[in-house]
């Protein structure tokens, strides 16, 4: 009996291991994930120091850590392509800001949503704005192959069967902007997210409306009876949305997005040619010394005096960082209109607002705080941020404190406080403009020089771009 047992056990083991390996131990065994996706502002890019970042690698990032297995990104020449990739088993995963639609789900095995987008009809200011798809039938309208977009065109079609438009297997949708601001081509079809991560990197462009409704973004898979995969990306976002990291990634990257204003925009385009090369290299000198990039002190400064060194306000603060006599006091400076004192005592204030900051908080939230306390002083930060603990919030994190800043203006709350009343509203907006001027000054500084989009480090002392 006990002969028969060994060999049964013996059997069941030899058994096992004849059992091929599923994917998911196939990708542990390798030591790799293998992920496509695209370049762009809302999924993947190269940083100025040739370093990978993007929402997309950041959520590939994670999951490839908790597999324990190297990251490795490949960039497909086109929408096509990628699929075929996915398909074929030459990649484990597509995490490319993909629409989960009805015919992507006949080939594709969609992850959970984590987002929602809209088709948006882009057109150049200045032209008739289209009110309807019937407005751009006798325009020319350019769209990228095999993306969702045709997908939803072909639907429209149906109804407005004299729509047409041309499919480009060789340009992508920042490419396909590029040529309606140079008015190549009268009109393009984009995601919302990537539009509005654009949209102050094309100041003449505008939406004309939206072609769909909410679409929902996920990871893609090869369809397979092998459910080891899903099961595990399932699992994966199940943990970051019920941890709040993957609002923390959402606000990292989309969080200074809001009203897009094109007089603003068109006057900072047009600072950046005529004053900003007047500064560059004070600008470079105060990041070196404080650990800042340039760019991030260039838009603190622009936000500030719009690069104006004798800028005055009515509160007496002056220069071109406005730095409050105080403040000159506590760098040594006598000269706050001389830009070179100017910019070298407010690098060195942000960094000593920086380092004041309570070491458990972490960028970026550590660096936005710093950058509030520098408009409305350390002590009335540290009221919105009792105020949001007393609300049952997180104090360490800018996505929950910026909404109690606007209550310090609210005499419920500011006659509780240490400090006392303060235009809550002011450092909001005002960290909020510093990120939207960075990622513009970063593109025009890069542009020339990367073939495709790239901002700052995020994981140095620098604003989320974006």
């Amino acid at each position: 009996m006990k002969l028969f047992v060994i060999i049964l056990l013996t059997l069941v083991s030899l058994s096992a291991c004849n059992e091929p390996p599923t994917q998911l131990e196939k990708i542990e065994q390798s030591g790799e994930l293998r992920v496509l996706s695209r370049y762009s502002l809302t999924s993947y890019y190269v940083k100025s120091n040739q370093k990978l970042a993007g929402f997309e690698y950041e959520l590939a990032k994670q999951f490839s850590d908790r597999l324990g297995v190297e990251l490795k990104i490949i960039v497909p020449e086109n929408l096509s392509t990628l699929k075929k990739m996915l398909i074929d088993g030459r990649a484990d995963i597509a995490a490319a800001g993909l629409t989960m639609t009805e015919q992507r789900k006949k080939q594709l095995q969609f992850g959970p949503v984590y987002h929602e987008v809209t088709q948006q009809l882009v057109y150049k200011r200045g032209n008739p704005k289209p009110k309807n798809l019937t407005d751009i039938v006798n325009g020319s309208l350019e769209v990228v192959a095999d993306s969702s977009h045709v997908e939803q065109l072909l639907e429209l079609q149906k109804e407005i069967p004299e729509l047409s438009w041309r499919e480009n297997n060789e340009l992508d949708n920042t490419d396909l902007l590029d040529l309606v601001q140079l008015e190549l081509i009268d009109y393009t079809i984009i995601d919302s997210n990537e539009m509005s991560a654009n949209q102050s990197l094309y100041p003449e462009l505008r939406v004309a409306f939206d072609i769909s409704e909410p679409q929902p973004l996920a990871w893609a898979m090869a369809l397979s009876e092998d459910d080891s995969m899903y099961l595990e990306v399932v699992d994966f976002f199940h943990n970051i949305e019920a941890s709040g990291e993957l609002d923390k990634l959402i606000e990292k990257y989309y969080g200074y997005i809001r009203r897009f204003d094109y007089v603003d925009t068109r006057a900072i385009h047009r600072r950046i040619q005529t004053h900003l090369p007047n500064y560059k290299d004070l600008f470079q000198q105060a990041g070196e010394k404080y650990d800042f990039d340039w760019h991030l002190l260039a838009a603190i400064a622009y936000q500030e005096s719009h690069w104006n060194p004798d800028a005055v306000s009515s509160t007496g603060v002056k220069g071109l960082m406005m730095l409050t006599l105080a403040a000159a006091r506590e760098m040594g400076i006598k000269d706050r209109k001389d830009p070179e004192q100017s910019i070298m005592a407010g690098a060195g204030y942000l960094a000593s607002l920086y380092d004041r900051m309570p070491e458990r908080i972490n960028d970026p939230d550590r660096l936005w705080f710093a950058l509030a306390a520098y408009n409305i002083g350390l002590g009335h930060l540290e009221d919105a941020r009792v105020i949001t603990q007393k609300l049952g919030k997180n104090p360490d994190l800018w996505s929950d404190v910026r909404q109690s800043l606007p209550l310090l203006s609210k005499q419920k709350w500011y006659s509780e406080t240490r400090y006392g009343y303060a235009r809550g509203t002011e450092p909001v907006r005002y960290v909020q403009n510093i990120r939207r001027y960075l990622s513009i000054i970063f593109h025009h500084d890069e542009v020339s020089a990367l073939p495709k989009p790239s901002i700052p480090d995020l994981d140095e002392k620098l604003p989320a771009a974006l």
